[in-house]
């Protein structure tokens, strides 16, 4: 493909724009995914495009011709494709990453997390010797929070684990982007399984990990059941299998006054917590809401009995 092949008129754009308006708006698609569609791909700011003065522009240079945006965006009106497949990346914090169908997308209420452990350490009386210790994001996916926690800790370690090898090949390439590839090790296997060599000294665990009950896949919207991986989302019947797992095992893989972190669907903020009740080992446990009001996090302390 020439360069001129990836460049259209501002005019063409402009009608290329209210087409798609008026289609998304038919088809119950957000209309704001059109501005995002178009900034992703095109040289175009927000504001040129709210204003309408991208119509005057000679020449803008696309990432692929006007043709393929066209039968990308026809692929999320019939396809339901999510708009970050089709341009490959989506913003996460101040992080661009890179995302495919092998991982699920970043939400926005995640971002929350970083945030929490953040705030748990600083409360630490251990803060100095966590905030540099060994943490471990599980069921990394695209490596967001992995990402956001080496921002967040640059004096700590990050593992990184995720049992898709095409889920962790993606991680690895957000942190090479992102300039932190030094930052983080990278693990292949289920849970705790590659990080046995570990035992006894994680500062912190930190995950996002399937909660959906197996019962609720079929009632998410057809962007999630029929283009996210299915295993990022089926938290078995009750949607606490991978939580019931990672409370029961993080005992083994923390250090006294370790963090444990995890996000979780609405409502399930008391079912999470009596996990860690009934486990046993853990203090300070809280429900944590996010920016909507409702309960998305727990977090503990690892307090063992001496």
């Amino acid at each position: 493909m020439t360069a001129s092949d990836r460049a259209a008129t501002g005019a063409e754009l402009w009608a290329w724009r209210e087409k798609a308006l008026a289609e998304a708006q038919a088809a119950g698609v957000d209309a704001d995914e059109v501005d995002w569609l178009l900034m992703a791909v095109a040289d175009v700011e927000r504001l040129s495009l709210r204003l309408g003065t991208v119509h005057q522009r000679s020449q803008i240079t696309l990432r692929y011709s006007l043709a393929e945006l066209e039968r990308r965006w026809q692929q999320r009106l019939t396809e339901r494709t999510p708009v970050q497949y089709l341009v490959g990346e989506t913003p996460w914090r101040d992080l661009m990453l890179t995302v495919s169908p092998a991982v699920l997308i970043p939400r926005p209420e995640t971002e929350l997390i970083i945030d929490l452990a953040e705030a748990a350490i600083a409360r630490s009386p251990l803060r100095d010797q966590l905030a540099q210790g060994i943490w471990v994001d599980m069921g990394t996916g695209s490596g967001a929070i992995a990402l956001g926690l080496a921002q967040t800790f640059p004096s700590a370690r990050i593992l990184a684990v995720d049992f898709s090898a095409e889920a962790l090949a993606i991680a690895q390439g957000n942190a090479d982007r992102a300039g932190l590839q030094n930052c983080i090790a990278f693990y292949n296997g289920s849970w705790f399984e590659p990080l046995t060599s570990y035992r006894g000294q994680l500062s912190a665990i930190v995950s996002n990990p399937p909660y959906i009950p197996s019962a609720l896949l079929p009632t998410l919207q057809p962007e999630v059941i029929n283009h996210e991986p299915a295993s990022a989302l089926d938290g078995g019947d009750d949607g606490l299998d991978d939580l019931r797992l990672l409370a029961a095992q993080a005992p083994k893989y923390l250090v006294p006054g370790g963090l444990w972190l995890v996000e979780m669907m609405t409502g399930q903020g008391e079912a999470v917590a009596s996990l860690l009740e009934a486990q046993g080992g853990y203090r300070d446990i809280q429900i944590c809401l996010d920016l909507a009001g409702r309960d998305r996090f727990v977090q503990a302390i690892y307090a063992p009995k001496l």
